[in-house]
Order: C-alpha cells, then structure tokens, then sequence
C-alpha cells in the first residue's frame, strides 16, 4: 500500500466507522449466529498472493460485522460499558498512524510526559490528593496484578523476586468475595496461590467486608506463623456493585503495617461527581487505587490508570535496566515501562486527553449522572410491576432484578431462559449473576451515548418478553 493508497483507505474507513456508529441503534445487539458460523465464512489457508483491498474490505463488511457484538450499542446494558467516544477513535487514529512504542521517555518523550499531565488531571478530577502518581495501564487486570506482586515483595522483604517463593513465610491476602476475578488471576500469576487467598465475610447492602473478621483473620494467621501482605477492596463489584468501607478497611491495613489496594475499575469514574466520592471516602488512604476510563468515561478501550502513593515501590519490584534500556544523560525522567510487568507500551494517554479536552469535566459528570438517575427509575418502574423482585438495590448505575417463575418451574433456569430470550431478541444485552446461589439479571446503564428512551426500550423489553414466558 503506498502513500496515496493509505490515505484513500483511511478516508473510507474513517466514513465507514461514522456510518457504523450512526446506524447502531437499527442492529442486534448481540449477533444472531451460532458457534463456527463466522470460522466457516473464513479461508482455511492464508493466501499465496496479494488481495486487492476492495475484496478484503467488501469481506469485513460481509463476513466480520455482521458476527459482532456491537459494545458501542446505546441499549448494550450488559457487563460494564467499554466506551469509546468518538473523540476517542479519532485520537487513536493518530496513536495507530504514529505508530510509536513508549516504553522510555527517549523512545516517545512526548507519550511520557503527557500520560504524566493526564494522568495528574484524573487525579484532581476524582478528588483524590496530591502525593498521588500514576500510570496508564491496559486494564485493571495489570493493575491489580501489579499491586499484588508489590505486596509480595513489600512482604517478604524485596526478597521474592531474587530468591523465588520456596522457603519463605506463607503469604496472605484479604478480599471479600465480591472482587473482580482478576485478583484471583494475580494471586496465581504472583505464585501466592489461591488457597491464600483469604475471603472475608460480607454485610449490609454493599456487601461490604466485615473489618472486624478481617482483623481477626490477620491477627490469627500471625500467630500461626503465615505473612499476611496485603488487603485488596471493593468499589462496585463486578458482580452487583460490592462496595467496601475503605476507610475502614484502611484503618486495619495502617494498624497491621499491610499493603492496601483499592480496586474501582468500573465505579471510580463516578467520582468525577463530587456527591458519589462517599462510596470510596478513606481511598487516599490506600496504596494503590485502579479505575478504567475506558469503560464509564469514554476513552477506548485500553486505559486504566493506577494511581499510586509510593511509585518506588512498584518501580522497585518490576524495573529492570540493562544498558540498552537507559537513558543516560538524563537524570530523574519516567520510564513509564518500569511501572508495568510488559516492557511495551502504547501511547495511551492520547484518547485521554483529547477527550477531556472535547468534552469537559461537566459533561462527563452529566453524563454519569443521567446514567444513574435512569437506573434508579428502571429499578423503580420494575419493582413495581408484578413478578419482579430487585435483588439488589442500584449501586450508581448497576442493579440486579429476578423475575418470578411459575409455581411449577425451576426459579434459576426460569430466569436464565428469561435473560436468553430477552438477548436473543437483539433489542437490548443484558447479563446474568448469582446472588446467595441464585440466578439475577444485571442491568446497568453506562454506554456513552445511551438516553432516557434507550432506558425505556429496556423496561418494554423486558416486561414483554417476561409476560410472553408466564
């Protein structure tokens, strides 16, 4: 492809991307096709020869798109949002175009320094106090596994890394049971091992972690001679919004000298708006604190940025500096690839900045805040109609509801057929949950352009397609 060619290429698919966005609302949801459907579609060998791009582009609109779950959907109510604002795309237009790899400052001194300044603008965005630094991660996944192995190595005295796991003391960490499965995944990957996962008992309608079994948990582990390292806590739970007392939970962490991280990947792009700041109140106590711009904000899919109190000790545990690696003649720079396990990096921060540019603290907020004023009336309108219950309560924007089986039916595979049928459809994406062992559907508002009518597309949906099962 020359020059002339990638300019005609990227016009058309700058056109076709605007098109696509327009024309969502007139398409499923969730794609209507069955296992192998899309593979069967696709040659089984890769070609000998060159394609002309008219039939590689004509075979992405026929055979690709039409097999896609559409994220950008204003009726995708499923999971949690991952937005990507228009603004958004455009930005990572100009990150794909350049093409850069921004593991030093050397390699991209102006990727670094910018995710330095954005990353900063989150952290007076969301309230939280200076002292804090930061990095854009890919998802909170890394984040999580990075404060994990941060944990482990603050634990075992920086030891960890040079002498591995064998003959040192058994290490611990606490979590309730409403945490993303991310934390189970770093507790492997960090070679904890899941049995040290320690899971506190939940109350209230948060779900919140009990601190006074955690304490107890700490104290008794101690005594049996394992190395409690570290508490990781909940804000919106992926399941139905567990949310812990984090200045509590805080306060045990401080008393036992213990790592505290703060997971909010979906939740904390709520704390933009001032009056939801109560649901973290304690966070700048932590250690380290995760949120996903890319899922409530808009920025595409991936930015996560974890802010941290004391970046050094992060640097300390993943920095690794052969000399084809250093910067020299330039002392006290970021190489934004030490706060990171992989050593590559995208320029994240772009979409970031352009987007807060675009759109501004405010319409962010007003955004957010719609988005949880229509769950709230969801939430209301459906526990008002006959045979539905609200198993859980709306934490910001996400809720979980339980429709009524019949006396002779099965309550858990009556609701799973409901959720089915209700995707199945296409109008609107919903998923499912257990909560106490049983069945519930989630709901939770939060795609970019979503409105107050795509809401109520929802409540006909979903009522209709219940009455049709009675």
């Amino acid at each position: 492809m020359n020059n002339d060619e990638f300019r005609q290429w990227s016009r058309r698919a700058a056109d076709w991307g605007a098109d696509y966005r327009n024309s969502l609302r007139e398409r499923p949801v969730r794609p209507l096709v069955e296992p192998g459907d899309i593979s069967r579609s696709i040659e089984a060998s890769p070609p000998e020869d060159a394609e002309p791009m008219d039939k590689i582009f004509a075979d992405f609109e026929e055979k690709i798109v039409p097999g896609m779950t559409h994220w950008q959907h204003p009726r995708f109510f499923a999971y949690f949002p991952a937005n990507a604002a228009p603004v958004s795309v455009v930005a990572e237009y100009l990150v794909s175009a350049m093409a850069a790899q921004c593991m030093l400052w050397q390699t991209s001194p102006a990727a670094t320094e910018l995710e330095t300044r954005t990353v900063d603008w989150m952290r007076q965005a969301l309230g939280l106090p200076e002292g804090f630094s930061g990095v854009i991660q890919d998802s909170a996944s890394s984040a999580t596994l990075n404060a994990v192995l941060t944990m482990r190595e603050r634990a075992l005295d920086w030891q960890g890394n040079k002498k591995g796991l064998a003959g040192q003391g058994q290490l611990r960490i606490y979590s309730s049971d409403q945490v993303h499965t991310s934390i189970d995944r770093a507790i492997w990957v960090s070679g904890i091992g899941e049995d040290n996962l320690v899971r506190i008992p939940v109350g209230g309608r948060f779900r919140s972690m009990d601190t006074a079994a955690l304490e107890a948990a700490i104290v008794a582990d101690r005594a049996a001679g394992m190395l409690p390292a570290g508490i990781i806590g909940s804000v919106g739970g992926t399941s139905i919004g567990g949310t812990d007392d984090i200045a509590a939970v805080a306060g045990v962490a401080r008393r036992h000298g213990l790592y505290f991280h703060v997971d909010a990947a979906w939740a904390g792009s709520a704390m933009i708006c001032p009056e939801y700041r109560h649901f973290w109140a304690g966070a700048e106590q932590a250690d380290s604190v995760v949120f996903n711009p890319h899922k409530w904000l808009g920025a595409q899919f991936d930015c996560s940025i974890q802010f941290l109190r004391q970046p050094e000790d992060l640097v300390r545990t993943l920095a690794i500096k052969p000399e084809f690696l250093k910067t020299h003649g330039r002392d006290g720079i970021i190489n934004y690839s030490e706060w990171s396990v992989p050593l590559g990096r995208r320029f994240r921060a772009l979409k970031l900045w352009f987007l807060l540019r675009a759109h501004g603290l405010e319409n962010l907020r007003a955004m957010v805040r719609n988005h949880v004023t229509w769950s709230e009336g969801l939430a209301a309108r459906l526990a008002k109609e006959p045979d539905f219950e609200i198993v859980s309560e709306p934490m910001l924007s996400l809720f979980s509801f339980r429709h009524r089986a019949p006396s002779s039916a099965d309550a858990d595979a009556h609701n799973l057929r409901l959720v089915n049928a209700i995707n199945d459809d296409g109008r609107v994406y919903l998923t499912q949950t257990r909560v106490d062992g049983q069945v519930a559907i989630r709901f939770q508002v939060g795609q970019f352009e979503a409105t107050a009518g795509d809401v109520d597309s929802a409540f006909a949906v979903i009522t209709e397609i219940a009455r049709g099962m009675a």
